[in-house]
């Protein structure tokens, strides 16, 4: 499988937005009703969140990530979905590209809150 195109250039200003932070998931509940969504709990370390993933049909078991650490992005406006209110988006890697998504985590374990870029 080749590589999907690189998507047209942005300025340092557009990615400079974006606050994606460390977290840690600590709880992982279904959405009754839908067949992609899960209710996450993360920490940041300072505070949680509620965030919403679309990972239920790319796993198993969603609650085997209950535990680990991943990228979020957290500057996001709240988006209410399946009566639920999401405070960011997780950032995963392959559903675009057609392969099983794993999660983006940092290469060791660090703060949770603590910032990419």
């Amino acid at each position: 499988m080749e590589p999907a195109p690189v998507k047209p250039s942005v300025g340092i200003d557009a990615l400079s937005a974006l606050d994606v932070r460390v977290g840690t998931v600590r709880e992982v509940h279904d959405v009754e009703g839908s067949r992609k969504l899960v209710r996450m709990r993360v920490s940041f370390g300072d505070h949680e969140r509620t965030i919403l993933a679309g990972i239920k049909a790319e796993r198993r078991n969603p609650a085997e990530i209950v535990g680990r650490q991943a990228l979020f992005v957290v500057n996001m406006e709240p988006r209410r979905m399946m009566g639920h209110v999401s405070e960011g988006m997780l950032f995963d890697l392959g559903y675009p590209d057609g392969i099983t998504p794993v999660l983006a985590v940092p290469e060791s374990p660090v703060p949770d809150g603590t910032r990419a870029g």
